[in-house]
């Protein structure tokens, strides 16, 4: 990782709220046309979020702490804030002294692009401010938001015009997309509630609404993409219904890393 840093652009894209069993499925039933030829034989790989819901997660990402792959550890990270004793932290990883990788980035001479979608990135509040505010540039209206059926394609409208003004400057792009996040009943039905169907039609419309940043991407020349759920959800499963909470529905992650 260390050695792309500066030599291409960097795509990281959280599909907020998305459960690992309906990402899987969707790749299953070929409904994703976008990002499947990303995925491999095997389609998206299971990972454990670092946290069950948004805010915290997010704070984990930043620091390099992105979904952990199964199994016995220590698995190495791709980038890391760095401290004392990390066995995660290895040859290959882009360590840095700033506390969070888009500020790294930005000392580096990226151009840091938010593009906001679910709440904690939409600065109406101070609580809302802190992650937009460890980028250069930082974008959220309604149209981008969990309330909008178009907000995947107007995320991804913006996401383009920011890279556009970047010119030649590398680009860190992070989009947080809220299209999955409840209320995501319009995807699928007529009206509510949202059900486990809704939030796989979402992702398919989330992937349809891709095509054109990764086109425009590929024109820049290489781009690393990591592209992961920052927690899962439950509709009804074991009693439970949300996220912030401990079942395996939240816990469990689709993962994926690939040049563009």
């Amino acid at each position: 990782m260390k050695h792309l840093i500066g030599n291409a652009d960097i795509l990281f894209i959280t599909l907020d709220t998305l459960r690992y069993d309906a990402a899987q499925q969707a790749w299953q039933e070929g409904r994703l046309e976008v990002l499947g030829p990303y995925l491999g034989g095997s389609g998206w790989e299971k990972r454990h979020t670092p946290a069950s819901f948004t805010y915290a997660a997010h704070h984990a990402f930043f620091a390099g702490f992105l979904p952990t792959a199964l199994g016995p550890g220590p698995h190495p990270r791709l980038f890391a804030a760095r401290f004392a004793g990390s066995v995660s932290t290895v040859e290959t990883t882009f360590a840095f002294e700033e506390s969070t990788l888009p500020e790294a980035l930005a000392a580096r001479n990226y151009r840091t692009i938010c593009i906001g979608g679910t709440g904690f990135f939409n600065q109406q509040n101070e609580l809302a401010r802190v992650l937009p505010r460890l980028f250069s540039e930082a974008h959220w209206n309604p149209d981008l938001g969990v309330a909008s059926r178009n907000s995947a394609e107007n995320q991804i409208a913006q996401a383009i015009q920011s890279v556009n003004a970047a010119g030649e400057r590398r680009v860190f792009l992070f989009v947080n997309i809220s299209a999955i996040h409840q209320p995501n009943w319009f995807y699928g039905a007529d009206q509510g509630p949202d059900t486990l169907a809704t939030h796989t039609a979402a992702l398919v419309a989330v992937d349809r609404a891709l095509r054109p940043l990764f086109q425009r991407l590929k024109q820049r020349g290489p781009t690393f993409a990591i592209v992961c759920s920052d927690h899962g959800t439950a509709y009804g499963e074991d009693g439970y219904v949300g996220h912030r909470l401990g079942h395996e529905v939240v816990w469990n992650v689709p993962y994926a890393e690939f040049i563009l």
